[in-house]
């Protein structure tokens, strides 16, 4: 005869979970926060350092009127030759004294103009001072000559007010700024990954008591 020996068969036993696993669910709800400022701080401050620091150069040019105009309408015209000034027709010159593309003025540069004074600020970024400078100049040279071809027809001049000076500094944000931003970002990212999070049920929670309904007429018959 061939007997079999049968071996007990051991109960399913849980998987292990894995230490790591395991040391994270350990920590408090609160290092979520700490994380997301520590990783936010570290890429911005990471991107502040890579990115090239850039320099901002600004000229002003001002609307005169002639005798033949008034105050209200070299205001009017200023509020105009800041819109056009970094169009094609403006920025055509001003390539050739600038040495650059038109399409790097138009990326550069950027106009604005106020409600109360006819005059128009043109400012031109770039990673380089001198190269800010230079064009900044050049868009205002350009639309100074712009405005003497239509004299004749708007009776207004610009004049340079004021040319751009070569910036000494970078007006990027520096990296303890940025790291500060992304902290900052990363803090409130963390938040809200808090606040979602599911919430862990308490072990051995009273479940709910089922409550009997009422005796019926039948229930009741022979009861003393």
């Amino acid at each position: 005869m061939t007997s079999t020996a049968e071996y007990p068969t051991s109960p399913a036993t849980k998987p292990r979970r894995r230490p790591l696993l395991r040391r994270l669910k350990a920590l408090p709800p609160w290092s979520l926060l700490a994380v997301g400022a520590l990783a936010g701080g570290l890429a911005g401050g990471a991107y502040g350092a890579l990115t090239p620091p850039a320099y901002s150069a600004t000229a002003y040019v001002v609307a005169v009127p002639s005798a033949e105009s008034d105050p209200q309408s070299a205001l009017g015209f200023a509020q105009a030759y800041g819109r056009i000034a970094t169009q094609l027709a403006v920025l055509g010159d001003a390539q050739v004294w600038a040495g650059v593309p038109v399409r790097t003025l138009r990326d550069s540069v950027r106009s604005a103009t106020s409600p109360d004074a006819p005059m128009v600020s043109l400012t031109a970024t770039s990673t380089r001072a001198d190269l800010a400078t230079d064009m900044a100049n050049a868009v205002s040279r350009s639309v100074i000559e712009y405005a003497k071809d239509t004299k004749g027809a708007t009776h207004i001049e610009l004049l340079q007010f004021s040319r751009a000076v070569k910036p000494t500094e970078p007006s990027s944000a520096p990296p303890a700024l940025t790291g500060l931003v992304g902290a900052s970002a990363g803090g409130l990212l963390g938040g809200l990954a808090l606040l979602a999070r599911p919430r862990p049920t308490a072990v051995g929670a009273a479940r709910p008591v089922a409550v009997p309904g009422p005796a019926t007429a039948a229930d009741t018959e022979g009861q003393p």
